[in-house]
């Protein structure tokens, strides 16, 4: 397997570090959409029953004053064997790995307990995103992060509530709806500032209302594109997902952002790339292309 020089970035009062929380499977054809196998298999290997394998990648933005987490995986650290929260077959039809990084580990790895983090920022409520902001405690799910103030766009949250028939699967109100019970989500209206150099784009096109999280003090700026771009491969225009609600519209938006990355040497944080953490990308005639691939520094 390649491997990718570390890179390490402060922006502003932040430190930021890549957060794995576990690895997954999900079949290629669903990841890349109308993109032929014999491509799309080179860069992404799939298993026998044509899976590839994922990351789902937090984001750590360590300051003085605060702890953030951008996106929080499946939450598989909380529940053995997902017996109350998932359930067994659900973690089989996704390859979820028992072994390897997880959430509450990774944090461990920077001297992070769940109780000190201050915020927790969601792209959005899909279970592969937002699985990790519960818990079993006490015998009922609860936030994981008891004292942190949750965010997430209110038209997400109103999507998932009442998800459509094709993302129901996705949607598992175990994940959200003990934050509300908890008085911790705080629900966004639009783009925007969330926290002192940290601000919300938003996105339509793989589902509603979801929120790429951009994080820059004017000189460095790095942009966690969550299931816009979920992968340096997916940094082609064309290169959608099948579980893209509106094809068409997402890749107007990669458009617009990729266009502003590339011309202003953003840093791409990729949550489920499983072998790089970030890219910077150039135009190419009409699409873009990767410039060169990173890790974002794994230690203290």
């Amino acid at each position: 397997m390649q491997t990718f020089p570390e890179q390490k970035i402060k922006i502003g009062d932040y430190e930021l570090y890549a957060i794995p929380t576990g690895e997954f499977g999900l079949d290629g054809g669903a990841m890349f959409g109308t993109v032929p196998k014999i491509l799309w298999e080179k860069s992404n290997p799939p298993d026998s029953q044509n899976r590839i394998p994922m990351e789902a990648r937090g984001l750590l933005l360590k300051s003085s004053s605060r702890i953030v987490l951008i996106d929080v995986g499946n939450g598989r650290d909380f529940v053995p064997k997902y017996g109350e929260k998932l359930g067994q077959k659900f973690a089989e039809m996704y390859n979820i790995k028992e072994e390897g990084p997880s959430l509450i580990k990774s944090l461990a790895d920077h001297s992070v307990r769940p109780e000190e983090v201050t915020d927790v920022i969601l792209t959005h409520l899909h279970f592969d995103h937002a699985g990790g902001s519960t818990c079993w405690r006490d015998g009922q799910l609860q936030p994981q992060f008891p004292n942190a103030q949750y965010y997430v766009q209110q038209g997400n949250y109103e999507t998932a509530r009442k998800p459509n028939l094709r993302e129901r699967a996705s949607y598992l109100a175990a994940n959200f709806e003990p934050l509300v019970a908890a008085g911790r989500l705080k629900l966004l209206q639009g783009e925007g500032e969330i926290l002192p150099g940290v601000s919300a784009l938003l996105s339509h096109g793989h589902t509603a209302f979801h929120q790429m999280i951009k994080i820059s003090d004017g000189l460095t700026t790095v942009l966690y594109c969550g299931d816009v771009v979920p992968t340096s491969s997916h940094v082609r225009l064309p290169w959608l997902m099948g579980y893209d609600l509106h094809p068409l519209t997402l890749m107007d938006e990669k458009k617009k952002v990729l266009g502003q990355a590339a011309d202003e040497n953003w840093f791409l944080y990729f949550e489920h790339d499983p072998y790089c953490d970030m890219a910077r990308v150039d135009r190419n005639k009409e699409d873009f292309a990767v410039r060169d691939r990173w890790r974002l520094n794994s230690t203290v």
